[in-house]
């Protein structure tokens, strides 16, 4: 690598690190434990996993929890995009070193598809239509009661249809995920039981 190179990677990591240090100093002076805001977002994310500890269908709880998992990197990955691009902000956290929030991408979010998922299957209910409403609750119900709330700002001209939108190809990618490694895990079982 030469100079100019290191002189600019030199110059992204200060950048960086005052990013950093100005984040933990904004969190301690308007979100930390002393602010009655760090604590409801907290309790947002740990009744969710209470919630999901009691509910969730214990045979099941494989399948549920992968799907899950894939809620949860796909929402971390358009959350993480959307606050780095100033699109939105959440301005109280229970981490300051993430511009996402560690809350609803960890617990909130995707403990509600997971029991929401878990509803459809023990319903046998359509997916996709099903996903769509609850891509329109977060949307156009939960998000607009963060921004009420000041929890949640929305910039640089992202709505609440952008939303609705990430949620819901969030739903088709986790879904589309998971059945690809359930139908892998059955054609493993019947190549066993062949062999």
């Amino acid at each position: 690598m030469d100079k100019q190179q290191q002189n600019k990677i030199d110059e992204l990591q200060k950048i960086d690190l005052l990013h950093s240090k100005e984040w933990l100093n904004y969190w301690q002076e308007y979100s930390s434990f002393s602010h009655w805001q760090f604590w409801v977002v907290l309790a947002l994310l740990i009744i969710p996993l209470i919630f999901l500890l009691i509910f969730i269908n214990k045979r099941k709880a494989l399948l549920l929890c992968f799907y899950g998992y894939n809620v949860h990197v796909f929402f971390t990955y358009v959350d993480v995009f959307g606050a780095s691009k100033a699109y939105w902000f959440y301005p109280y956290k229970v981490l300051p070193i993430l511009p996402a929030s560690f809350t609803l991408d960890v617990s909130f979010v995707p403990v509600t598809y997971i029991l929401w998922y878990q509803w459809i299957l023990k319903h046998n209910k359509n997916y996709y239509l099903y996903m769509f409403v609850l891509s329109l609750i977060f949307a156009f119900i939960f998000k607009p009661l963060l921004v009420a709330a000041e929890f949640f700002q929305l910039n640089r001209g992202a709505n609440f249809f952008h939303l609705f939108i990430g949620y819901y190809v969030i739903a088709i990618c986790s879904k589309l995920v998971t059945n690809l490694f359930v139908y892998l895990q059955n054609l493993s079982k019947n190549h066993h039981r062949e062999g």
